[in-house]
């Protein structure tokens, strides 16, 4: 590592094999013009993609499971637990979407916390009334598609993501 002195007599540690001209280079702000080429590059992914994926994936595997177990109740079960996901990913999208979530930066986040505790609020609801809304609930079943149907949004990020870019000499 190399060390510069200061004029108090301690020293600083700068990282190894960056001069000050490339420590300049490493953080850059983007002008308005950048920041707009940028974003022309990058797929726009909806958050509508995300639940039409997760509602596709919990059909299928949900239908998948159902002729595996031969059983109608975990085809059900499977089902409850995936729209204990949908459901309020979907309100929490509308709410994000409304016009007040977006009047400034103060409103956005407050908008984000209130419908980010309604989804939560409202998908412990939906498991608390799974007994009495399911007939014979198969409790694995039922975790088992709000896992899966939760981590689709992962899925979906990266399904988002193998859009090809507009200029492809940048990658590698």
């Amino acid at each position: 590592m190399t060390e510069t002195k200061l004029s108090s007599g301690g020293h600083q540690r700068q990282s190894p094999g960056l001069e000050d001209s490339e420590q300049e280079d490493v953080f850059h702000t983007l002008t308005a013009e950048e920041a707009q080429a940028w974003r022309a590059t990058q797929p726009a992914l909806s958050v509508w993609w995300v639940l039409v994926a997760q509602l596709l994936t919990a059909c299928v595997l949900g239908a998948a499971v159902g002729l595996w177990f031969g059983r109608m109740s975990v085809f059900v079960s499977w089902g409850y637990g995936a729209l204990s996901v949908i459901l309020p990913a979907a309100l929490f999208a509308r709410g994000l979407k409304s016009p007040a979530a977006s009047i400034n930066a103060v409103a956005a986040t407050l908008s984000f916390a209130v419908w980010q505790g309604v989804k939560m609020v409202l998908t412990v609801l939906l498991l608390v009334l799974a007994p009495r809304v399911v007939e014979d609930l198969s409790w694995p079943a039922l975790l088992a598609g709000l896992i899966v149907t939760m981590k689709v949004y992962w899925l979906a990020l990266v399904w988002g993501k193998l859009k090809p870019v507009a200029n492809p000499s940048t990658h590698l």
